[in-house]
């Protein structure tokens, strides 16, 4: 990676840390949270057959897991194109 500048390059990282904290805090959400300390509140909703709190623990989690990545990498290519250190 070539940044212009040393700004660029702690704007870069700044703004990357930034968006690993978020997507953390929504991985720590979904798979803590609603599989484990609100799970007896979430059971007592039904999706597709199951209850609710049981499917985050048991998939759902997953899902998000798969789905922040995904977010990630759409995420960080834009940050790549906007300092200027994407590949081409």
């Amino acid at each position: 990676m070539a940044f212009k500048n040393d700004d660029d390059k702690s704007a870069y990282w700044r703004e990357n840390l930034a968006l690993l904290a978020k997507l953390l805090v929504v991985w720590f959400v979904v798979s803590f949270g609603a599989g484990i300390l609100f799970v007896e509140q979430l059971n007592t909703i039904q999706f597709f057959g199951f209850k609710l709190g049981f499917w985050f623990a048991q998939q759902g989690s997953i899902y998000v897991f798969v789905a922040l990545i995904f977010v990630y990498m759409a995420k960080m290519n834009a940050m790549d194109k906007k300092y200027g250190v994407d590949e081409e």
